[in-house]
């Protein structure tokens, strides 16, 4: 167990070291600069500010000082934000994403496996019907343009919550229900399928050749052995709603690190896309990481497959 762990570590190192790069290097490949849209600025104001950002230095120098400076977890300072360090405007704003991000996987898990177990438990009945038609409609449908029909209906129209903000307990419903519809229905689905191969097998008719009773087959065969694709799908899934969660963060104003990373797209702040983007990339690798490691924790056969492959 001790070497899986440090290898995928290892892995995660050289994903997060190609991360840094290839961002680096695409940013000074963009045409245009952080003071393009300045106006009126002239040669020596603006040969001041690429002196005072480092943009003046050889390439090679701005890339060692960068990637210096995130080992030390240190990237640098907004070229638009005035004496604003991009990590603590990160830590800052990424509170709102986190509870949004947290609340939307919870719900995704919860919601998805419970459709899908009942789903799979009254197959080829009126509610798996039901279900299912759900299912396709939330994968379908794209969480942005979910988010406005929500804010349609539920704010504007019935004024059950308010349209944009993030202050009470109520505002959390209608982003995380248009960031969690497209997981819920994907999770359904997947469980459906996974617990029917389930039901069907061998060992769960001698469990009830036994005698054991059906709460307990559920709960040690058949939720056990079928809650694996799920949670190998819990890698993406973070992903999905991560990098989700930024265009449902501008739709409901949320000041959150989405919003921060659009702004900073929009005014072409390198060092603020760059920090951003390396900092959900840890995040996506941590989230692949601890979904590797629950795979192999929920199915030892797993890691000792893979000892008998080497």
């Amino acid at each position: 167990m001790v070497k899986y762990v440090l290898k995928k570590l290892l892995f995660m190192l050289l994903s997060l070291f190609i991360l840094a790069s290839a961002t680096f290097f695409l940013m000074k490949a963009i045409p245009g600069d952080p003071f393009t849209a300045e106006k009126k600025v002239s040669p020596e104001i603006r040969a001041l500010l690429e002196q005072k950002y480092g943009l003046d230095k050889p390439m090679y120098e701005q890339y060692l000082k960068y990637m210096g400076g995130i080992i030390k977890g240190d990237f640098g300072v907004s070229m638009k934000y005035l004496n604003r360090d991009v990590a603590g405007m990160i830590g800052e704003t990424f509170t709102a994403s986190l509870k949004l991000g947290v609340f939307a996987i919870v719900i995704s898990i919860i919601v998805g496996v419970l459709l899908g177990l009942i789903a799979a438990v009254y197959h080829r009945k009126l509610i798996d019907d039901i279900t299912m038609i759900l299912a396709v409609i939330g994968i379908a449908v794209p969480s942005f343009l979910l988010a406005s029909l929500l804010q349609y209906l539920f704010a504007t129209k019935l004024g059950w919550f308010n349209v944009m903000g993030f202050d009470g307990p109520l505002d959390y419903v209608l982003p995380v229900a248009a960031l969690s519809a497209s997981p819920i229905a994907f999770i359904a689905r997947l469980t459906r399928s996974s617990m029917l191969e389930v039901l069907h097998a061998d060992y769960i008719k001698t469990a009830k050749a036994k005698g054991l009773k059906w709460p307990a087959i559920m709960f040690r065969h058949v939720v056990r052995n079928g809650i694996l694709p799920v949670v190998t799908y819990v890698g993406p899934m973070t992903a999905n709603i991560i990098t989700g969660s930024v265009v449902i963060e501008q739709i409901f104003n949320i000041g959150g690190i989405g919003k921060v990373f659009v702004e900073s797209i929009t005014n072409r702040d390198y060092t603020m896309i760059m920090g951003i983007t390396i900092f959900y990339g840890i995040l996506l690798m941590l989230a692949r990481f601890f979904t590797d490691i629950a795979y192999v924790l929920i199915d030892p056969r797993i890691k000792l497959e893979s000892r008998k492959g080497a």
